[in-house]
């Protein structure tokens, strides 16, 4: 594996190889398997950039307090998703680079 940065002609060659049918589930199995592990990791990284302090909380708040309430709470949950969503990505990645790094030792 080599390191970045990747042009974007590369990455839109990799996002057509992993849109194959049945490319994923291989890394669903693993991704099943190893749920437990990457939920405490994403729980860590989460606690780590104190995604549920003060200014989550305010988020919250204000999304509740909105004069379009439902609006407001499902923007709020859609950040917040793709959010995880980047952090589960980048902890996938970093996977990847460890578990290559083992194979290369």
């Amino acid at each position: 594996m080599t390191d970045g940065p990747y042009t974007e002609e590369e990455v839109e060659a990799a996002i057509a190889v992993l849109t194959e049918p049945g490319r994923l589930d291989a890394a669903q199995n693993t991704v099943a398997t190893a749920a437990p592990s990457l939920q405490r990791i994403l729980n860590q990284a989460l606690e780590d950039s104190d995604w549920f302090g003060q200014a989550h909380k305010d988020s919250v708040r204000r999304a509740l307090e909105s004069a379009d309430q439902d609006a407001a709470v499902r923007t709020l949950l859609a950040e917040e998703t793709r959010v995880v969503m980047l952090i589960g990505v980048a902890v996938g990645l970093e996977l990847a680079h460890v578990l290559e790094d083992q194979r290369k030792a």
